[in-house]
C-alpha cells in the first residue's frame, strides 16, 4: 500500500493530477480521500456567518478524524467517510461514503501539508503549483457553477481568506513536498515521472 498527498492552492488543478494518476494507474486499486469531507460541521452558523467564515485555516478542518481514518485504510480496515455540503456548509447526519482500503490512497486537499501527524503518514508527498490569476480563474468557474456562489461572493472571499490564507498556511507547506507539480495535470511529463515512481514503489512493497 502506498500513500500519496497532494497539495496546492485552490484551483491549482490538483482534482486534474488525481485524475491523471489514476487514469495511469490502470490496473491498480486506488481510493481518493479529499480534505474537503472533513470540514467541521458549520449548519449551525448563519448565512452571514458562513459568509465571512474562513475554510482556508487549517482548524476549519478535522484533522484528528482524517488521520486516524487513514490510519484505518493503512491496516485494511474500512471506513465511514463524512459527507460534507459545501453549499449548506454542514456535514451530513444521515449519509456516509464507505471506503474499502486500496492499493493505492490518494489524499487530496489544500491544508494537508500543515498537519505533521498526517503528513507522517504519506508515502509520496506531491505539491501542485501554477499561476494566482490562473487559480483565481478557476475558483470562480468551479464555485459559481458547482457551490451556487456568485462573482461578488467568489471575489471578495478570494480577497479576504483565500489568497491570504494561501500565502499564510498553504504556499509555506511547499517545502515538504517531494516533488513540486507546474501547470498541474496538464504536466504530462511530471504526471509519466510520478505514476513510473507510484508503480516502482508498489513494486518494491509486495
Amino acid at each position: 500500500m502506498l500513500v500519496i498527498g497532494i497539495a496546492g492552492g485552490s484551483g491549482s488543478g490538483k482534482t486534474t493530477v488525481v485524475k491523471a494518476i489514476t487514469e495511469k494507474l490502470h490496473g491498480k486499486s486506488v481510493v481518493v480521500i479529499p480534505q474537503d469531507s472533513y470540514y467541521k460541521d458549520s449548519s449551525d452558523l448563519s448565512d452571514e456567518e458562513k459568509r465571512v467564515h474562513n475554510f482556508d485555516h487549517p482548524d476549519a478542518i478535522e484533522w484528528e478524524l482524517l488521520c486516524s481514518q487513514l490510519e484505518d485504510l493503512k491496516h485494511g480496515k474500512t471506513i465511514r467517510q463524512p459527507v460534507y455540503s459545501f453549499i449548506s456548509c454542514a456535514r451530513s447526519k444521515t449519509e456516509v461514503k464507505v471506503v474499502e482500503p486500496a492499493e493505492v490512497i490518494i489524499i487530496e486537499g489544500i491544508l494537508i501539508f500543515t498537519c505533521k501527524e498526517l503528513r507522517e503518514q504519506m508515502d509520496i508527498k506531491l505539491f501542485v503549483d501554477a499561476d494566482d490569476d490562473d487559480r483565481l480563474m478557476r475558483v470562480m468557474a468551479r464555485d459559481i457553477s458547482e457551490r451556487g456562489k456568485d462573482v461578488h461572493w467568489v471575489i471578495e472571499r478570494y480577497s479576504r481568506t483565500v489568497k491570504p490564507m494561501y500565502l499564510q498556511f498553504i504556499e509555506p507547506s511547499k517545502r515538504y513536498a517531494d516533488i513540486i507539480i507546474p501547470q498541474g495535470g496538464h504536466n504530462k511529463v511530471a504526471i509519466d515521472m510520478i505514476t513510473a515512481t507510484v508503480e516502482k514503489s508498489l513494486t518494491e512493497h509486495v
